[in-house]
């Protein structure tokens, strides 16, 4: 199987070449093992071996957000919190949390040149060798917890390598990334189950009747204590945006989070979920380290409104969304979404205002399963490529298969500036959604954040 990491800018910094080097190390075929980063790791001194408790997290939809609210939680509460996601949006910075700060340039330039140096020029994918980095880097710095988001699928995916976490959480899964684990959900689902370990808590979050069944089956199969929403624990949102959550250890109203769209009551319920497994394993959170937790949230281009920049400023007077959600489950979510901004229009204006969207993604994904549930609510579709992404599509083809999806206005820009001044004419008040690519996001959050 092939594949190629995400593309940088031109260095501006040090740590930028030393990652361009990295990059190049990247085999030109992939064979999913864990053999490259166990290699690797040894030759680190195993610092795996040597990480405060983890919370290994796993799933297709909301991975990201369901860290971002235990993090909260966590920190609400005075305890120091590593993190490590990908991608990221305009830094390679914000992958590593150091016990609650993004690691610094010159921190992260030594930690890479150390793993560059060790691995000897060996063939390794970019994963593989920034995965070791952080587990490195998490071993030498002080916290009282890591939570650990998996790259791809989970049972050989290199953050895979701790032996015994303190909880592993398995948010919704849905069909992606086919090239590699597989073109059926239960394929995808077992391949994100081997991340339960024998005794470690399992936190599972909402999930189809298949997935949930190959998920328990496998927690069974290991030993792995289960906690899955609808049996286990159970969240049922209200009036205000926020929910009720209720399980055996613990019931009570909470707030709404501090993150947009209704699907993500149900992400911070499996955050609280989790967090509920660690208070049980010591962890001092209060009832009131929930309820402000979820008010402090921060996790940037997921339905996130832009207020500043040469998007912003071009368009006075519109409503500006960036997300970056690129699969059929998450453009389901996203027509949730757009039809929740009609409610609230025909509210605040008496109609729903035209919802214009700026689309680019990348050609791994099925971009016409995500488009489709897009279509009816759509008064104009753009499309761009992704800059400086090789493995994007170019704006025409993306344009075509949005015409296949049933938006047959669609059509092709030149750029974002070419597309966004394509829409300074038109009658306000008016929406702007720019979405299809967490890559596409972070383009627009380096000039627009």
């Amino acid at each position: 199987m092939t594949a190629a990491p995400f593309t940088l800018d031109a260095p501006d910094a040090a740590s930028d070449e030393v990652l361009a080097r990295l990059m190049r190390l990247h085999p030109k075929v992939i064979d999913l093992s864990l053999g490259r980063t166990q290699d690797l790791l040894d030759r680190l001194g195993r610092p795996q071996d040597r990480l405060p408790p983890v919370v290994h997290v796993a799933g297709t939809n909301g991975k990201g957000s369901t860290i971002a609210a235990l993090r909260a939680i966590a920190e609400a509460a005075g305890y120091k919190v590593h993190v490590y996601t990908s991608p990221h949006l305009a830094r390679f910075h914000e992958r590593i949390r150091l016990a609650g700060a993004l690691i610094g340039e010159d921190a992260l330039t030594d930690l890479l040149i150390k793993c560059e140096t060790v691995n000897e020029n060996r063939p390794i994918t970019f994963f593989e060798i920034t995965t070791c980095a952080a587990f490195k880097a998490f071993a030498d710095t002080p916290a009282d917890l890591l939570l650990l988001e998996t790259g791809l699928g989970g049972r050989l995916d290199s953050t895979n390598m701790v032996d015994r976490p303190a909880a592993t959480v398995i948010t919704p899964i849905s069909i992606d990334h086919v090239q590699f684990l597989g073109d059926t959900l239960r394929q995808i689902a077992t391949e994100k189950a081997h991340i339960q370990k024998a005794g470690t808590p399992s936190i599972v979050g909402p999930q189809s009747d298949e997935a949930l069944a190959v998920v328990s089956e496998y927690a069974q199969t290991v030993g792995a204590p289960l906690a899955r929403f609808g049996l286990e624990w159970s969240a049922t949102p209200d009036a205000a945006g926020g929910f009720r959550f209720d399980s055996p250890a613990w019931s009570g109203s909470l707030p709404a989070p501090n993150l947009r769209g209704g699907h993500q009551v149900m992400n911070t319920a499996t955050s609280v979920a989790a967090a509920l497994i660690l208070r049980d394993q010591g962890f001092d959170l209060p009832d009131t380290a929930l309820c402000d937790g979820l008010g402090r949230i921060d996790w940037p281009a997921r339905l996130q409104t832009l207020t500043r920049g040469p998007i912003a400023e071009a368009l006075p007077g519109w409503t500006v969304t960036l997300d970056g959600g690129h699969n059929a489950a998450a453009g389901e979510i996203l027509a949730e979404e757009l039809a929740r901004w009609a409610e609230e229009d025909r509210h605040d204006f008496g109609a729903p205002r035209p919802v214009h969207a700026i689309c680019g993604m990348m050609n791994s994904k099925a971009a016409t399963d995500f488009l489709r549930p897009l279509a009816p609510y759509l008064a104009g579709f753009q499309t761009v490529a992704i800059p400086g992404e090789e493995n994007a599509f170019s704006a025409d083809d993306l344009a075509g298969m949005a015409r296949t999806a049933g938006i047959a206005g669609a059509r092709a820009a030149s750029d974002i500036p070419t597309a966004d001044a394509g829409l300074a004419g038109l009658l306000v008040p008016a929406r702007l959604l720019i979405c299809g690519s967490l890559y596409l996001a972070g383009r627009i959050l380096r000039r627009n954040g």
